[in-house]
């Protein structure tokens, strides 16, 4: 059955070929970018596959915007909307880690509220967070960003209770590592602002963590179980992808029970 599906920041990655491919499986796609530029070039993409997608530039952090999404409606909302940002916990610069906290979180509820309040209306609708491993396990110098997901997953999980009885479902997809750029992006911010000299924090092990960018896994098996998932009307509350990350989360879960420090 065909669904009309909110993407928020479709412009790049995984959501971007979410909103392609959900098009192409015959469901109405309202895809938003964050930038102008972005939208031109999701819509030319579009043209080109011969679909019919509806593309807006919606910035969640600029509220002109984000009263657009009163004017539609949609059976869908996903909230995929997020920047990425990494450094050490302990000396990240707080201005950066507000603005992860501005976008991934407050931002992005402030969306979830709004499609909210149109599927109580209608008794009926789909929350979907675009979450991450992140939300679950905790990687060095990865901080920034692995504190706005574990927040979110707290804010999936008590609307999801909240909104059961309106016939609202809520639920997070939490993809792996795949190679997007957006991690490669978030590991070179932090040399912006990081010192060699005044900041305490071992470059070595910082550039050691960052190794690890060369082994993600490829976006397209990533964007075909959104496609599957997305407009599906029973699947479970978190879908992890790809097995070894559900894997990894699930034993880093049982973990934490038994740390010590």
């Amino acid at each position: 059955m065909s669904k009309t599906i909110f993407i928020t920041g479709a412009g790049t990655g995984l959501a971007r070929g979410a909103a392609l491919g959900l098009a192409k499986n015959g469901h109405r796609v309202i895809a938003t970018t964050e930038l102008t530029a972005q939208k031109t070039d999701l819509m030319l993409e579009a043209e080109k596959q011969g679909l019919d997608i509806e593309v807006f530039k919606l910035d969640i952090t600029n509220q002109r915007d984000l009263a657009q999404i009163e004017n539609y409606d949609f059976d869908v909302f996903v909230a995929n909307a997020a920047i990425n940002e990494g450094g050490p916990l302990g000396e990240v610069p707080m201005d950066r880690f507000r603005a992860l906290f501005e976008v991934n979180v407050f931002a992005t509820l402030e969306t979830a509220q709004l499609a909210a309040r149109k599927f109580v209306k209608k008794g009926k609708g789909k929350i979907i967070f675009i979450s991450s491993m992140a939300g679950i396990m905790a990687t060095p110098y990865v901080g920034p960003y692995t504190a706005t997901k574990h927040a979110l997953e707290g804010i999936a999980q008590t609307m999801k209770a909240e909104l059961e009885e309106f016939g609202v479902q809520v639920a997070t997809i939490n993809p792996g590592p795949y190679a997007t750029g957006f991690n490669d992006r978030s590991a070179e911010e932090k040399w912006k602002w990081f010192n060699r000299e005044l900041n305490y924090t071992s470059v070595e092990d910082m550039e050691k963590q960052e190794e690890g960018l060369k082994d993600q896994f490829d976006p397209e098996d990533m964007i075909q179980k959104m496609i599957e998932i997305i407009p599906a009307d029973h699947h479970n509350f978190r879908t992890a992808y790809p097995e070894q990350t559900e894997k990894q989360m699930k034993e880093t879960e049982k973990e934490r029970w038994e740390m010590k420090i």
